[in-house]
């Protein structure tokens, strides 16, 4: 018997206690009446939206401020309060929670775009284990149902009073935040080795792809096809109902040697009646706009790209391989960053083929790829290496994170 089935015997035999969130605390809210002049060199640590959503314990070593007078009255995040997004344009993603788990001396603001939940009693919840408590599957669904809204989605703090939660014993919280806690750390030095394997993958990729002046540089324009697409009008419902072939945006591009999601389809008359290109496999995409300029992506199958990507394919691939061309594409990046950043930031089909990669002999671009798909594939692929073990791993955690939460109800 392990040590947790021991205490749930010994402590809670005939179940647990549950309440729901009115009778254990209080809503409050973010931020009030702040202008966005007040988000500039602030004196005080903000917490942001995603801040919430991203963390089960909130980061509170940030960089984020905003100002706050001498005497100015707005609620702070204390030791122990949870956190809610308020807000979401995906249901499923509504109310997302973060707890404070860290006692700091510092005063933490709360964006307007989430709100918090503080208890009567710090003594009946653990931080530790009310940071998985409300991420569980039996928590969530509650929360979910709170959400009122059609294109965006809202929380309601008064119906979020009558989620129920489970209150187990201070021993067994503390036990079940541990075991959690193993699998999070497991999975948090995973990542941290995924990032060390990709710069070293960054590091040997520019390594291979760096030659002397005894390798002929050609502009991008002379030896490919670069060509972008177009957007059929989406007041035409006979261009994207029922529509067949695959049609990709700028998002795609993540500089990963494969496109990974495809949520939009359109018609062969959208495709014919627009200035949607339908490009082959093994082509390059390369982001022209916004967040993601520069970011390349590789399509292992046929589908039409829009305004916002260049499709770059060999003009003869007997001579240049595509796969060769991706990864020489994906070195260009510094080029797009000297455009500018942020969603204002904008290259051309022009700007494109005049950019430059070395081309030597056909069988040394074999040799390069051949290497970085490799290593690629160790960093990339879900089925292999580094990211097949986080896939694992996640599952595992989300399992027993809803297996031990889930606990017999007293009478």
């Amino acid at each position: 018997m392990s040590k947790l089935q021991k205490l749930l015997q010994e402590l809670c035999p005939d179940g647990v206690e549950y309440k729901p969130l009115g009778d254990l605390g209080f809503f409050y809210g973010g931020l009030t009446g702040k202008k966005e002049s007040d988000f500039e060199d602030g004196n005080a640590k903000l917490i942001t939206y995603m801040n919430v959503f991203s963390n089960i314990a909130l980061n509170i070593d940030i960089d984020d401020r905003v100002k706050i007078g001498k005497n100015e009255k707005q609620n702070t995040v204390k030791y122990g309060d949870v956190l809610f997004t308020g807000s979401s344009e995906t249901l499923d993603e509504c109310g997302m929670s973060s707890v404070l788990t860290e006692k700091t001396d510092e005063e933490l603001y709360l964006n307007s775009f989430c709100f918090g939940f503080r208890l009567y009693n710090n003594n009946i919840l653990l931080p530790d284990f009310s940071k998985y408590l409300f991420r569980s599957a039996m928590v969530r669904e509650q929360i979910i149902r709170t959400a009122n809204g059609v294109t965006r989605f809202n929380i309601s703090r008064e119906k979020m009073k009558k989620v129920i939660i489970p209150l187990p014993p201070i021993p067994v919280q503390q036990e079940i935040a541990q075991i959690l806690d193993s699998f999070t750390k497991l999975i948090k030095e995973l990542y941290e080795e995924l990032t060390v394997r990709r710069k070293q993958f960054e590091y040997y990729r520019n390594l291979l792809l760096s030659f002397d002046d005894d390798v002929e540089w050609k502009k991008l324009g002379e030896i490919c096809k670069v060509e972008s697409g177009g957007t059929p009008s989406r007041k035409r419902h006979e261009y994207w109902e029922n529509g067949k072939i695959k049609w990709l945006g700028s998002a795609v591009c993540k500089n990963q040697k494969a496109v990974d999601e495809v949520t939009d389809y359109i018609t062969e008359q959208g495709l014919k009646n627009s200035s949607a290109k339908l490009l082959k496999p093994k082509t390059t995409l390369i982001a022209l706009v916004g967040a993601t300029i520069g970011k390349v992506s590789y399509l292992h199958f046929e589908a039409a790209i829009n305004q916002n990507i260049a499709g770059i394919y060999p003009l003869d691939d007997t001579k240049l391989d595509p796969s060769y061309v991706f990864y020489a594409c994906q070195v260009l990046y510094p080029y797009f960053m000297a455009l500018g950043q942020g969603r204002f930031a904008m290259a051309n089909l022009t700007f494109v083929k005049n950019l430059k990669i070395p081309v030597p002999p056909l069988k040394e671009q074999q040799r390069i790829v051949n290497i970085l798909d490799r290593f690629n594939a160790l960093i990339n692929d879900p089925t292999i290496g580094i990211p097949a073990e986080i896939k694992a791993r996640q599952k595992q955690y989300e399992y027993y994170l809803n297996k031990l939460l889930n606990f017999k109800k007293k009478r």
